[in-house]
């Protein structure tokens, strides 16, 4: 209980920090300063002003600034995305899915820019294909996004208040591990792009950590409620997450659709719980009654 008591304290003040006013502030300006900063370094770096060893880490199209600054924002979607976990599974996977989105929208600026400029249409057409599928599948990602959070609703996994606390706690020691899991990805993404090594999968790193954390938590909360509903809905998320993680690796065309087509799986899976499993322990609070 001492640990829980100290995951517990210790995640409530980062996500103090974090959801702050202030927080928000130095986000959006570490965001700013971020993309700013790469646009010059890319036209110092073509104009030859950089060092040599700096240089060579410098792309040559501006347009990859846009892309540096997509990543800086996944991060801290990212961020975000871990610590909704210890809120509810079902509004973390609707961040896993927000993060996805916005991966596809950051691989449209990636395809650009493998483009020299200025941008020419003869070597555009090649890259259409991949950009119009994760541009469509990014939409159809946010718009069935809409539809999943409005058909979510609270029901405590327990009526035992002091279980409710514990497994809450439980989550957010979870969090904190997947948390320090994630910076130490983007350390060793970091330290690879400074030293000129092999650059690891941060995105697809993260999501096969989720699997086994979404696994985690399916176990979790078999230990306060041994429901089928409930079991079968965390396990339906879990699957949802495995399938993200393959919309990764798959090709830009067949990832976009396999990303759209979980979305729509996670909207079933939780309608599908909202009919039924009341049936076995009455009604339901719908989402728009919850604090926030």
């Amino acid at each position: 209980m001492a640990v829980l008591s100290r995951a517990e304290a210790v995640f409530d003040a980062v996500e103090a920090a974090v959801s702050s006013h202030r927080g928000h502030r130095l986000a959006g300006a570490a965001l700013v300063s971020g993309f700013l900063a790469a646009l010059l370094a890319i036209e110092l770096g073509r104009r030859g002003l950089l060092p040599a060893r700096l240089g060579r880490l410098v792309p040559d199209s501006h347009l990859a600034a846009i892309q540096f600054a997509f990543t800086l924002l996944l991060v801290l979607e990212v961020v975000g995305l871990i610590l909704t976990l210890a809120r509810s599974i079902s509004t973390s996977v609707g961040k896993q899915f927000e993060v996805l989105s916005l991966i596809l929208l950051r691989d449209v600026f990636k395809e650009l820019a493998h483009l020299e400029e200025p941008v020419r249409w003869p070597e555009t057409v090649p890259h259409l294909p991949a950009m119009g599928a994760s541009a469509v599948g990014a939409l159809v990602i946010f718009v069935t996004l809409g539809l999943f959070y409005r058909a979510q609703c609270r029901k405590p996994i327990t009526q035992d208040r002091g279980e409710q606390t514990s497994f809450i706690a439980g989550k957010k020691l979870i969090a904190l591990g997947l948390l320090a899991a994630f910076a130490g990805i983007m350390a060793r993404g970091l330290a690879a792009v400074l030293t000129g090594g092999q650059v690891p999968a941060t995105f697809e790193s993260l999501y096969t950590l989720l699997i086994f954390t979404d696994v985690l938590l399916v176990l979790l909360a078999i230990r306060y409620s041994s429901s089928y509903h409930v079991a079968f809905r965390n396990s339906g998320f879990a699957v949802a997450t495995v399938m993200i993680r393959l919309a990764l690796i798959a090709p830009p065309v067949v990832g976009a659709a396999l990303g759209a087509a979980t979305a729509f799986f996670a909207l079933a899976v939780t309608v599908a719980y909202n009919r039924f499993a009341p049936l076995m322990s009455g009604p339901c609070e719908p989402a728009a009654t919850r604090r926030p």
